[in-house]
């Protein structure tokens, strides 16, 4: 079964210095059917203007993972990472037991744009980490390419959550297949351009939510950017 989730259906909350498309319900969207997905918590597209970003803020027992699209963010926090993050780059923050951050966008003419993602791990009360890594574009390129995992398999960033995130490139006659655990829901967010899921039409900020599907299929994109999700069984 596949179920789309289309851009304009998400919450929208414009802040000034922040605009951001939340897909699950988050902050001061509420949608009791769209609470999150599987383990998955969280995906907001967020646009930071220039000069501004989120002050020192906490987090505990969840697994983050920031997917810079353009610009790039400035992280700090108190195990002591002070980082730049540009596109290309996949960053995972275990917040564990707590964690105290920022993200900050300190260009003076361009703003950043990034996808924050949420999924909740599969043990807590972890000493929190820290681990980013970069995944240039030819490894993406007409393929998925797996970015985060359980067990940092392929050179991915590990994750304490059972859950595999993949990326992918994909233009003109580029496709690909992933073979899937019917028994984990699978989600496909389409982060730029469109692209063609299993058949169904998906355009950036598009979602198609996946269960029982025994395989993934993208095909015919147009200079798409997709994130794949495999989430722990129902």
């Amino acid at each position: 079964m596949i179920a789309l989730r289309k851009s304009q259906e998400r919450g929208f909350a414009d802040h000034g210095w922040l605009k951001s498309f939340h897909s699950f319900s988050f902050a001061g969207y509420f949608d009791p059917e769209h609470m999150g997905f599987g383990n998955l918590r969280v995906i907001n597209e967020d646009r930071i203007a220039p000069g501004t970003g989120f002050g020192t803020h906490g987090h505990r027992d969840m697994e983050i993972i920031s997917y810079v699209l353009s610009g790039e963010l400035a992280h700090k926090d108190t195990l002591g990472n002070v980082k730049g993050i540009p596109p290309g780059d996949v960053q995972r923050m275990s917040a564990g037991r707590g964690v105290m951050h920022s993200e900050f966008n300190h260009a003076k003419d361009q703003t950043t744009h990034f996808l924050q993602i949420w999924i909740e791990p599969n043990v807590t009360g972890i000493e929190p980490g820290y681990e980013q890594k970069s995944f240039p574009e030819t490894q993406k390129r007409g393929k998925l390419r797996l970015v985060a995992s359980p067990d940092g398999a392929d050179g991915s960033v590990l994750i304490h959550a059972d859950a595999r995130l993949h990326a992918g490139l994909f233009d003109g006659g580029e496709s690909a297949t992933l073979e899937l655990d019917p028994a984990r829901p699978a989600y496909v967010h389409v982060v730029r351009g469109e692209l063609f899921v299993n058949g169904a039409h998906l355009v950036a900020g598009d979602a198609a939510k996946l269960q029982g599907e025994p395989r993934l299929t993208l095909s015919e994109g147009r200079d798409a950017e997709v994130l794949v999700f495999e989430l722990a069984p129902n």
